[in-house]
């Protein structure tokens, strides 16, 4: 059986308030998907319900079963660690999600080598409290990712980095998920990241899901106007990725939806 994610009719509401409505979708393996929307689309709702962490109606499942948050990679949006814990130390905890193990040769290679892929190797024996809020986000993606899971659901990642460290971080993802066939679903606010990593997007507005499909079939200055509220042009770049430039907000009054609320 494919390690597809299939999301059937899901309604996610807290208190009296409705969050999610009836988002459908099958993802399948082997590529980066952005999920992307304005400000209270609800992307990190649906990662949370997806990752098991917020009540639900409706059928999520991974690779036909509900998804065990101990087999997948989860990063929220705020998970800063408070611990104190060496970095080195943050990182192997990802291989074994408890603690009281003993650390092999080889496990320490491989969390040392993964350091070192991030750029990162010389944060070994700093105390994780002590680091950025961006060098914590590049080594709690690498815990993340040492575990090797085939679903990976990270929540706006790469927010706190600078523009060379979030285009490090995405060339790793797209060399993990060339490696693995892993399935990764990042929440992305930075639409340009997206139109360049991402083999398809979701896009989400006021809890609904407005599309699915590749960056230029979602993304269009149609949506951006109805989604965003911005007047923008969807160009193409020399490397034939789209890039969004936008112009303007929309007046109030000229901004629509493309589904009755």
């Amino acid at each position: 059986m494919t390690d597809r994610l299939a999301l059937a009719n899901v309604f996610v509401q807290r208190g009296g308030t409705r969050i999610l409505y009836d988002i459908s979708a099958s993802l399948e393996p082997g590529q980066i998907v952005g999920l992307v929307g304005p400000n209270g689309a609800g992307k990190s709702t649906l990662l949370n319900a997806i990752a098991g962490l917020a009540p639900y109606d409706g059928v999520i499942d991974w690779a036909g079963r509900r998804v065990d948050i101990g087999e997948i990679g989860f990063m929220p949006q705020q998970c800063q660690v408070r611990a104190e814990l060496s970095v080195l130390d943050v990182v192997l905890l990802g291989h074994h999600e408890r603690l009281g193990w003993r650390v092999g040769d080889d496990l320490l290679c491989s969390a040392t080598e993964m350091l070192r892929s991030f750029g990162i190797a010389d944060l070994a024996g700093r105390a994780i409290q002590s680091l950025s809020g961006g060098q914590q986000q590049l080594v709690l993606l690498a815990q993340r990712l040492l575990r090797e899971p085939k679903l990976l659901l990270l929540d706006e990642a790469t927010s706190a980095l600078d523009i060379r460290h979030q285009m490090r971080v995405f060339d790793l993802l797209t060399d993990y998920v060339a490696r693995t066939g892993a399935l990764v679903l990042i929440a992305i606010h930075d639409l340009n990241l997206a139109a360049r990593h991402s083999d398809s997007v979701v896009l989400l507005h006021a809890g609904r899901l407005e599309g699915m499909g590749t960056f230029e079939e979602i993304v269009t200055p149609q949506a951006l106007r109805a989604v965003y509220g911005i007047e923008a042009e969807v160009l193409s770049c020399r490397n034939g990725r789209p890039v969004v430039v936008p112009h303007a907000a929309c007046r109030p009054e000229t901004n629509f939806q493309t589904r009755p609320a």
